[in-house]
């Protein structure tokens, strides 16, 4: 049997994300889904923002870092699946408003299963396809 690694789990740090055109990704990310650019270490062009506790990466795909993963994400190929945002209150007509204004589309929503339990969530694209999960405050 396999022994259990030394550690303590926390939780998640933070994800990097490869990227086409950084300025519209970063943009999205700060502008409309809220993060916040904490750092930009320009040595790999890696902008580091604020995701509540976590941080979200975001790297060039043509940059020193981003090529280790690659070819560039697109129609046929991907970084991941998707990640999810805990929001803390989930107000339905006002996401919608919001996804409306903002001329995004909601790809998935409903029920979903998270870290805090099952409660509503809605899945949306960022500029370069990849897909955000907003996941709203489990179900009483």
């Amino acid at each position: 049997m396999a022994m259990r690694a030394p550690i303590e789990m926390l939780g998640l740090d933070h994800l990097v994300i490869r990227c086409v055109d950084l300025g519209t990704m970063q943009r999205f990310y700060c502008d409309l889904i809220g993060c916040e650019l904490v750092r930009h270490n320009e040595n790999f062009d890696l902008y580091h923002l604020r995701a509540g506790a976590q941080l979200i990466d975001l790297i060039a795909v043509d940059g020193f870092l981003g090529k280790r993963g690659g070819a560039a994400p697109g129609a046929e190929g991907k970084n991941l699946d998707h990640f999810a945002i805990r929001i803390a209150d989930f107000d339905e007509v006002a996401l919608h408003a919001w996804v409306s204004e903002n001329d995004l589309e909601i790809v998935e929503e409903g029920e979903r299963f998270g870290a805090d339990g099952a409660g509503p969530s809605i899945y949306l694209r960022d500029p370069e396809g990849n897909i955000i999960e907003l996941k709203g405050p489990p179900d009483a």
